[in-house]
């Protein structure tokens, strides 16, 4: 039995017409159930479900074979013990910096200004501002990250954008890019050696399936 982890929402909709397209029907009423293990038409694979940012540690330590996570996860995570077969192309977005459209960065982000930064990517912040040699204050935020310029928790914000309405309709706007963000298909590298004649042709029809 293969073990595929996703994460409900964007990317397990956005994978269904994958599995579709490598021959593994999925019925999509079950991303309603409540359920955290899920059959699929093939009797050799089934699903776990579980939170976006653990896809990787499912992964990592074998609990799962394959999973279905984000560059930003992959990157917060580390990627250690993965390996990192198919850029499936969903789930398209990007990691921006953000803060208040009247705030002055400019001038807050030059050498000897410090900057406090919100964000749940404590990870891809720290090494992004690192890079160019501007010190930040990184402060961990789980949810609501656009809240916290408003209230003066932060100077701005570290998150993934997709549309970008959530930051207008905060009075926020996207000052740099930090990199485009896609899903991938991640594999225990113990799993995809010892298991091989099993996992290997299902990662070829997914690969496949995303070149169609």
């Amino acid at each position: 039995m293969i073990t595929l982890a996703l994460s409900k929402g964007r990317i397990f909709d956005e994978t269904l017409p994958l599995l579709a397209a490598a021959g593994i029907a999925v019925d999509a009423s079950i991303g309603a159930s409540r359920k955290l293990i899920l059959p699929t038409g093939d009797p050799d694979l089934r699903l776990i479900i579980v939170r976006a940012s653990d896809v990787p540690t499912y992964v990592q330590y074998g609990a799962a074979d394959l999973g279905v996570a984000g560059k930003d996860v992959l990157l917060e995570h580390s990627g250690e013990g993965l390996y990192q077969p198919v850029d499936l192309g969903i789930a398209r977005c990007r990691m921006s910096v953000a803060a208040p459209a009247g705030f002055r960065y400019a001038e807050a982000v030059r050498p000897g200004a410090r900057l406090r930064i919100a964000t749940k990517y404590l990870q891809v912040a720290r090494e992004h501002f690192a890079a160019t040699g501007r010190q930040v204050e990184v402060v961990k935020v789980n949810g609501s990250v656009e809240l916290a310029p408003l209230v003066g928790l932060a100077h701005g914000i570290v998150d993934l954008v997709a549309t970008g309405r959530t930051l207008r309709e905060n009075g926020l706007v996207e000052r740099e890019q930090i990199f485009d963000s896609s899903a991938r298909l991640i594999a225990n590298r113990a799993s995809l050696s010892l298991r091989a004649d099993e996992i290997g042709p299902l990662v070829e029809r997914m690969a496949r399936a995303v070149d169609r």
